[in-house]
């Protein structure tokens, strides 16, 4: 029964999250594992992308736990939506509970209040039995679960129900074994039979599924191994329907297979066979307060937030931006302390590092491509990025055109809109040249008749002023005609 009222009432809302900025050339697709027994509904949360607008989003749909080394797309929903306050974001959670799962031994715990906490993680409600002394509980007549903010399973007595006034219970329950997770689990497959599409190989059914088009594939902790860094370059290639994105790894700076000091670097990048212009290579781990987080969920949403602040467009250097961190950390937790010289020479390996210049900020604006190639779509990642971004607006433009007459009518209407779309991004001064021919000599009537017809799109984002330099000259004349009276 409600509570009779007379008067005057008040009560207070919990402060909220900043509304996040969005960003859809920055979309981020986090691939990795999750607390899924904390989510709405856990199956729906296997090997499918979901798209998360806000930090209860990401909670609801994949559970969410400070262990970013057991649950890695928690460390990106943190990274995007505290730190950064950039949306929205995709998650693929790999975590399957049928075959990543172990089974718990009985814990016994005491009542207080009608309500027991099993301190013990990746719980999976489906599978929970209850006792009270002999007595079996029965849920949701019982008892009821729910799982408080550290993810510890919260077992509540009903007061009508058996073993309503008991002072402990015991629980057995299967629970997540994130362990059991592997490298393979992460590069995913497709089954011939079934076609369906795991790990990052579900990184393809994003566009058919979402309708939107990655920007920027994660996997924090995972990326470290040369086969997940694979994968992930050539899924930046091989979305379908001919987009292309890029992909943030991270180079180990474990001390058995990675880098502990900035020489190391080069070794570990070239060891982890990181050379690929899709790929941006971070080294080494950030450090916020007391977390430790993988330096490519910082630096993806860093790059994210740049482009939500730039209307969305991509031609910013993602290099020299102000980073939320307190420290760069190598595995172990270790302190990294890096002068600008040294940091320079990491990115003189084609890898991104963080600088503390009065406060920590990103450092580097080259692809693993470099220095094996110097071309500048290739090299620079705000080029790189902008030439991906805009060869898919012109798939998702022009597809409707697709089977339409050649005629000179579709080649007008063409060239006409997409140079109006180029001029207007060049007179805002986020490229030099933005402009679309239809030229005779790249289509022969032969090649016409076959159905074929061909653009020429001529991109010129600004490249980095990287170096900028100051020459400094001692002039003695100006002394001279100041002890003159100022007469030369």
């Amino acid at each position: 029964m409600a509570v009779y009222q007379h008067g005057i009432y008040k009560q207070e809302q919990p402060t909220g999250l900043t509304t996040p900025s969005t960003t859809s050339a920055g979309l981020q697709v986090c691939v990795g594992t999750a607390p899924i027994n904390q989510a709405k509904n856990p199956t729906a949360a296997v090997n499918i992308p979901v798209l998360c607008n806000s930090f209860a989003e990401a909670q609801e749909a994949v559970g969410y736990s400070d262990d970013f080394a057991d649950y890695t797309l928690c460390e990106d929903i943190d990274a995007s939506f505290r730190n950064f306050a950039v949306a929205p974001i995709i998650l693929i959670n790999v975590l399957d509970p049928a075959k990543h799962k172990k089974t718990l031994e009985a814990v016994t715990a005491p009542v207080t209040d009608h309500q027991a906490v099993i301190e013990q993680p990746g719980i999976l409600p489906a599978t929970v039995a209850v006792t009270a002394g002999e007595t079996a509980l029965v849920k949701d007549t019982d008892y009821t679960l729910s799982f408080d903010d550290g993810g510890n399973l919260v077992v509540t007595l009903l007061p009508a129900g058996a073993g309503a006034d008991a002072e402990e219970i015991s629980v057995t329950a299967d629970a997540l074994d994130p362990s059991k997770v592997t490298d393979a689990d992460i590069v995913g497959a497709t089954d011939p039979t079934t076609g369906k599409n795991t790990g990052l190989q579900a990184v393809r059914d994003i566009f058919p599924k979402l309708g939107v088009v990655p920007g920027i594939i994660v996997a924090p902790k995972w990326s470290s191994s040369a086969s997940v860094a694979a994968a992930m370059n050539a899924m930046c290639s091989n979305l379908g329907a001919q987009f292309t994105c890029n992909c943030v790894v991270d180079i180990s700076s474990a001390a058995a297979n990675g880098a502990i000091v900035y020489t190391g670097v080069k070794t570990a990048k070239e060891t982890a066979g990181l050379n690929g212009k899709h790929e941006i290579a971070v080294w080494p781990k950030a450090k916020i307060g007391d977390k430790i987080y993988c330096y490519s969920s910082i630096f993806a949403a860093s790059i994210a937030s740049t482009d939500a602040g730039n209307d969305d467009v991509p031609n910013l250097s993602p290099s020299n931006k102000p980073l939320p961190i307190s420290a760069m950390v190598l595995e172990d937790g270790t302190e990294v302390l890096l002068t600008l010289e040294q940091a320079n020479i990491v990115n003189s390996y084609g890898v991104v590092t963080a600088v503390n210049f009065g406060g920590f900020r990103s450092w580097g604006n080259n692809t693993a491509a470099y220095p094996a190639s110097t071309d500048p779509i290739e090299r620079w990642i705000g080029v790189r990025r902008f030439f991906d971004w805009w060869g898919n607006n012109l798939i998702s433009t022009f597809f409707q055109k697709v089977d339409d007459l050649t005629n000179y009518r579709l080649v007008e209407n063409i060239v006409d809109s997409e140079n109006i779309t180029g001029n207007s991004y060049v007179n805002r001064g986020y490229c030099a040249q933005a402009h679309v021919q239809f030229s005779e000599s790249e289509n022969p009537i032969t090649q016409i008749l076959g159905g074929k017809i061909v653009f020429h799109m001529y991109l010129a984002p600004y490249t980095p002023a990287e170096a900028i330099e100051f020459i400094l000259e001692f002039n003695p004349t100006a002394i001279e005609a100041e002890l003159n009276g100022g007469a030369a």
